[in-house]
């Protein structure tokens, strides 16, 4: 009978077949409080920094372990920092010379210097008395807790495992504040997440290649282990693949699931190939859907990139094609600035031109309508070509959505974005499918070098299944010419290249046709939640159809909640839009509200 003593022995053994030391904590002397392995940690700094003194050798061990923070998480966060970014000792030589060395706990770019533990039977004394099922020690550090279930017994389940973290929390704190990774396991599933995350953050690892996707319904602790605990793969995830955001004092620590670890450590190998000298600039396309996590995969790539010494302090522009997309992801970004450290935000044009003339590294965003022309504000000619602000060659370009506005390479902003940054490298971030008609994406970026499609994140559960029902309500245009003469009209007045959009846009919003598609909007909105709850969105070709379309919605019996999310302009929008014109954390608690 498969047992829980069979479960662990099994993840056991798997890992022994990855490299790691089995150790039963029965025979591992420590003191009943103690987690850290003091003795390992020493041996290994020792090993590692043999030049330092041997009471600074003891004092760094001290450093490692003294971990400042006023609740758990913040002694967590201040732990991964040193675990991560090392610490800065000094000292004296023999010689009586100053000397400064900065040193890590952990040999991330040597895995075979460090020592791998998986640990069971460890008893822990805290609140109470706790025995986690296997702890995975690297060089004395309590990293990574297991809590395994019997998939045969049905009164158990994933979920019993996950609140049995929750109890060792409060039990034995001092566990997790080295705590990188938590794995819960019910002998079928297994899944992974942050110590401090609820059950609905938690995941499977469904690859172990990044490329070949194992939708197993059984043993899923297999494709964990083989997927993310090589030891080399492991660290990087611990190194480059987890943080903390600052959300006013409050922590969220977050870590990436499979498709942006794999996708993203891609996107670093492109880079190595592709940005000059070495290649030819185009790095690639990510194309990771909508609500899969693409701002947060962003952002590690943008860690990554900054500490690869090949790259010489690179600086990486992100540019985003909107507004309000811009502050979102800047802010999104600053969440995540420990790894990606300080952003800056290119407020004007003028801005972006002296931010983009100084020196190598730093993170820079702005929308790309900030590489236009200069105009004079009196009758002479402006400027006829954008300046080159930079000819280095460690500048990178992230451009989010990446086949919206990047194909005007002869003329307009991309071709300026370019002509600014000669000799700049490119990747392009997208969450919708490429659409060939449009341009071709790979042309400009280069090939697709990941994907994660909206099929694969609804079986994941990283979004919700979209359902389209066709209704069509038809335009009726007096003119059924209205293209040929647009067309022609456009050939000979550039100005005049928006007519055709201002006639189709007049007749979708013609009063008539907006009450007639209010109507069914609503009964067919009523219909579906009598038998299935949830809510509904819905999308005009512009804002103000936007508004046409509230208005014809709210004027109707039983409409429930309605409220329009556009941007705003009030220097030249209509007064009477001005209710749907919100600050940022209006717009923030309206999300909370509908």
């Amino acid at each position: 009978m498969t047992t829980e003593a069979t479960i662990e022995q099994a993840t056991i053994d798997w890992l022994e077949d990855l490299g790691y030391t089995h150790k039963d904590g029965t025979t591992i002397s420590h003191q009943p409080k103690a987690v850290v392995l003091k003795e390992e940690l020493l041996a290994f700094i020792q090993k590692t920094y043999p030049q330092l003194p041997p009471e600074l050798q003891t004092l760094a061990v001290g450093e490692f372990t003294n971990n400042v923070g006023a609740d758990l998480e913040h002694r967590n966060r201040s732990f991964h920092l040193k675990c991560t970014k090392g610490i800065d000792v000094d000292y004296e030589d023999a010689q009586g010379n100053e000397k400064a060395v900065h040193i890590y706990p952990i040999d991330f770019e040597h895995p075979e210097n460090n020592s791998f533990w998986a640990v069971n039977q460890f008893t822990i004394t805290g609140k109470n008395k706790r025995r986690p099922d296997i702890i995975i020690y690297i060089n004395g550090l309590p990293l990574i807790v297991f809590e395994l279930k019997n998939w045969y017994d049905e009164n158990t389940n994933l979920k019993e495992a996950h609140n049995q973290i929750e109890h060792y929390k409060k039990d034995i704190p001092q566990l997790f504040e080295y705590n990188a990774l938590t794995i819960i396991s019910d002998g079928n599933e297994a899944q992974h997440g942050m110590f401090s995350s609820g059950m609905e953050w938690f995941a499977p690892w469904k690859s172990t290649n990044g490329k070949d996707t194992v939708d197993e319904d059984d043993f899923q602790m297999h494709t964990l282990l083989f997927g993310l605990f090589p030891k080399e793969r492991l660290l990087n995830y611990i190194k480059n693949f987890i943080f903390h955001e600052d959300h006013n004092g409050s922590l969220i620590k977050k870590g990436a699931k499979y498709h942006q670890f794999f996708g993203v450590n891609f996107a670093v190998e492109a880079a190595k190939q592709s940005v000059r000298p070495f290649g030819d600039g185009r790095i690639g396309v990510i194309w990771h859907t909508q609500g899969s996590g693409k701002s947060i995969s962003m952002a590690m790539y943008t860690g990554i990139l900054r500490s690869l010494p090949e790259l010489k302090n690179p600086t990486i522009v992100v540019q985003v094609d909107r507004s309000d997309l811009d502050m979102q992801l800047y802010e999104n970004f600053v969440l995540a600035k420990d790894l990606v450290g300080e952003v800056q935000h290119a407020e004007s044009t003028n801005d972006l031109r002296q931010l983009l003339s100084a020196g190598a590294g730093g993170v820079i965003f702005t929308t790309i309508e900030k590489f236009r022309l200069k105009q004079t504000t009196d009758d002479t000619l402006g400027e006829l070509e954008h300046p080159i602000l930079s000819e280095r060659e460690n500048i990178i370009v992230m451009a989010d959505e990446a086949h919206r506005t990047q194909y005007g390479l002869l003329d307009g902003f991309a071709s300026n974005l370019r002509k600014a940054l000669p000799k700049a490298s490119f990747i392009g971030f997208t969450g919708t499918p490429v659409d060939s008609k449009d341009a071709d994406t790979e042309e400009v970026f280069g090939n697709v070098i990941h994907t994660y499609d909206i099929k694969q994140a609804v079986e994941d559960k990283a979004t919700v299944n979209i359902y389209y029902e066709p209704r069509l309500a038809k335009l009726h245009l007096w003119n059924e010419n209205i293209d040929a003469e647009v067309d022609a009209m456009a050939n000979d007045d550039e100005d005049n290249s928006n007519l055709k959009w201002a006639a189709i846009e007049d007749a979708a919003g013609s009063e008539d046709r907006v009450n007639k598609i209010a109507k069914d909007i609503l009964s067919h909105f009523t219909k579906r939640i009598a038998t299935l709850d949830g809510k509904a969105m819905v999308v005009c070709m512009s804002r103000r159809n936007c508004v046409k379309m509230y208005d014809a919605l709210t004027a109707l019996d039983d409409c429930p909640e309605v409220a329009v999310v556009m941007t705003g302009n009030i220097s030249k929008d209509p007064i009477e839009w001005n209710d749907h014109i919100r600050t940022k954390d209006a717009t923030e608690a309206l999300k909370k509200t509908l």
